[in-house]
């Protein structure tokens, strides 16, 4: 049995990558390359597949050197910088890939096989070489890897012998000629012969992944493009377009001695065959264990931790591939993960190259731009290949990674995500900074100052169905001193808050502040929270219940105004009369501050936008002196409605002399669950004392309304051109 971490750059990265990129495409598939687009778009085939790889490899070297990279490859990297949702996303298909490729390598070993005996069945050869392989590689990793330097030295003999070989001076056509196929078919039945460097960090057993991956995966790469270039001039010569599209064994008719070829060819695929079996299962024995899969997939050997349970599941895989695919079937599908998992591979880098985080310092650095240029390349391939199959693989991994959210897997490490998330605000604040205030860009963000949660739930129930998905919303409390029994008090309930709201679906921010005395703690968030533009806007507290604590809150109501925010005081009423179920009611009632008025409409249709209200009726009313008044009034409203685009009914209320509006207001909001009224604002000159009555004033006369929402509009914002 082998020991881990025993292998080096020769034997543990660049031979496995090198047999695996001189393989089955080079021997029985690049004269039919040749054959279809000729000599000048093969080497822009072998050249841009290359180009990808190698960018991919300088991206896996950037990244590798800067991580310890365990076991499962390509999976290992994008979870620990993307997160276990995003590595699964990828991780899964790549898996599939690796182990189709198993069924990809033997199936060119039986084509090769068949041809040469053609009473062998290729799919009863295939059964029995997948098996023996197997089993080697379940019982002996070293023995499999010994064997491979044995297959290099056959391969290095084939192609010199190719390369000594002379044109024939008869004709290498086999039976009826296929016709030709178009560019980017052929470049992706090509592009799996350039994938070997996913082969060897998924070995996850290196003496020392940062310095053995880079070196090992780049000479591999530019080893392969010599060989494949010098190779495709030499069919170009050998052999005209018809021979090369009709005559997989081309290469062994053309050599010196035709029998190293056919070493080679069953060298080369069998080789790579290995090199997947020894892959695929160590990346589905990363899946088991970060839980992702079951767990008892992970299971390794209890001495050496070779994947044993994981081989079992990739031979069975493997065997299904052999079974339902051939070699032009299965390429294709290897090419649209193989290009999902680098693109990946160069996002990573790129961005992390592109955020310069502090964390980030890799022993071999790329560029990022080139990263990012190499993550381009790899989507804009899969596209061109194939537009539908790159839609049905992404829809798969989006599939998979939105049900690993669900699973809430809490991973044992961090990622970059918040670093991401990090450069894309420090980014959106400088910009957002720089664009002036106005209405058509106007979204609500909220502050709910609401004390206890429990207590007051419907301030943030309220304030959440009018931000949600539209702006933020930030639920506030203050503690006073006494409360505080130890330093970190208040993490702990921050931390408390943040579990509730999320067990309770609102996405919010959570601001605990301390103060000796709640008014004025609440007057200090006011003031102070935001960072640059991003501010509330809007203020949603609870009604003041202590006479004694009316004029610190009449402070608080100039002060949003002195700020240029708005002010929306909640007053928990009595429920509606009507009976349930039924769809809400809103009523906003509309008065002569024009721009308390659209304010109020635009929180109302908010409202009706979120799921707590969609559906619910919106009524506009308002009160005027006399029946003249009334038609005039009733005729400005409509025509408002229906120029602003609003699904809503007008309703003109008569104000008889006895009666002020309040109290007709009173008598026409029984039906009503949610009420809008505007508060008007403090003047200049007028006193703390003089408004403070004139607020105790509207507590009383609202008594006995439903839920009704006191508003004050003080951003200098024209509200009414949202509805223009």
């Amino acid at each position: 049995m082998t020991q881990r971490n025993a292998f080096g750059t020769f034997n543990g990265v660049y031979i496995p990558s090198i047999l695996t990129i001189l393989g089955v495409i080079m021997y029985l598939r690049l004269g039919w390359v040749v054959g279809n687009v000729g000599l000048t778009a093969s080497l822009l085939i072998i050249t841009m597949a290359s180009a990808i790889t190698f960018l991919t490899a300088l991206s896996i070297a950037a990244t590798a050197t800067n991580m310890r990279v365990g076991a499962g490859g390509a999976y290992y990297m994008i979870s620990r910088s993307f997160g276990i949702e995003a590595g699964a996303a990828v991780g899964v298909p790549l898996y599939l890939a690796q182990a189709l490729g198993v069924s990809f390598y033997v199936a060119g070993f039986s084509e090769s096989l068949n041809a040469l005996f053609p009473q062998l069945p290729p799919v009863a050869i295939s059964v029995v070489v997948l098996t023996l392989l197997s089993i080697l590689s379940f019982y002996s990793t070293d023995v499999a890897l010994k064997i491979q330097n044995f297959i290099f030295l056959a391969i290095a003999l084939s192609l010199a012998s190719f390369f000594l070989g002379e044109t024939p001076e008869y004709g290498l056509a086999l039976g009826e000629v296929p016709p030709e196929v178009p560019f980017w078919v052929v470049f992706s039945v090509f592009f799996p012969a350039v994938t070997g460097i996913e082969g060897d960090f998924n070995v996850g057993d290196l003496k020392d992944p940062a310095k053995s991956l880079p070196l090992g995966t780049l000479a591999a790469v530019l080893t392969g493009y010599v060989i494949y270039v010098l190779i495709a001039v030499f069919l170009d010569r050998f052999a005209d377009a018809e021979t090369l599209r009709s005559n997989p064994m081309v290469m062994q008719q053309v050599a010196l001695v035709g029998g190293l070829v056919v070493g080679g060819i069953w060298g080369a695929t069998l080789s790579s065959a290995l090199g997947a079996l020894l892959g695929a299962p160590r990346t589905l024995q990363a899946l088991a264990r970060d839980s992702i899969l079951p767990r008892f997939i992970g299971v390794g050997h209890p001495q050496t931790d070779a994947p044993n349970t994981a081989t079992v599941f990739t031979y069975l895989v493997s065997l299904a591939g052999v079974l339902l695919g051939d070699l032009d079937a299965i390429a294709p599908v290897l090419s649209m993960f193989f290009l999902t998992s680098y693109g990946m591979l160069n996002l990573i880098a790129g961005l992390e190259g592109f955020m310069g985080s502090p964390s980030w310092r890799p022993k071999f650095r790329t560029p990022w731009l080139l990263s990012i240029f190499g993550a381009a390349a790899c989507f804009g391939t899969m596209l061109m290949i194939d537009s539908g199959a790159t839609f049905v693989a992404a829809l798969c991994s989006f599939a998979i990674f939105f049900y690993m959210r669900t699973k809430s897997i809490n991973a044992r490490w961090g990622d970059m995500r918040r670093g991401i998330l990090n450069a894309v605000a420090r980014y959106s604040i400088y910009a957002l900074a720089n664009y002036r205030k106005n209405a058509k860009s106007w979204r609500p963000h909220l502050m709910v100052l609401s004390g206890s949660p429990l207590s007051r739930w419907y301030l943030i129930e309220l304030a959440d169905a009018i931000s949600h998905g539209k702006g933020f919303l930030t639920v506030a409390t203050v503690l006073s001193k006494d409360s505080i029994s130890e330093e970190n008090r208040v993490m702990q309930m921050e931390e408390s808050l943040r579990v509730f709201l999320e067990k309770k679906g609102v996405p919010a921010l959570v601001e605990v502040s301390v103060a000796d005395n709640t008014m004025r703690g609440i007057q200090a968030i006011v003031r102070g929270y935001g960072l640059g533009p991003l501010v509330p806007n809007t203020f949603i507290v609870g009604e003041t219940e202590k006479p004694e604590n009316f004029l610190m809150f009449t402070e608080i109501i100039k002060l949003t105004q002195a700020l240029e925010r708005n002010l929306v005081i909640v007053r928990k009423g009595k429920e509606s009369a009507r009976k349930k179920p039924a769809l809400k009611k809103i009523d906003v009632w509309w008065s002569q501050n024009q721009q308390n008025s659209a304010f109020m409409l635009a929180l109302a249709y908010m409202l009706q936008t979120s799921p707590e209200w969609r559906g619910s009726d919106l009524t506009l009313k308002t009160t005027v002196r006399s029946e003249e008044e009334k038609s005039k009034m009733e005729s400005r409203a409509k025509r408002f409605l229906y120029e602003s685009r609003m699904d809503s009914q007008v309703e003109v209320l008569v104000e008889s002399e006895e009666h002020g509006t309040l109290t007709t207001i009173r008598h026409n909001v029984t039906e009503a669950d949610l009420v809008f009224v505007g508060m008007r604002q403090p003047e200049p000159a007028e006193s703390l004392e003089e408004y403070k009555e004139y607020y105790v004033d509207i507590l009383r006369r609202t008594q006995g309304y439903p839920t009704t929402c006191l508003v004050l509009a003080g951003e200098k914002i024209k509200f009414d051109e949202i509805f223009v």
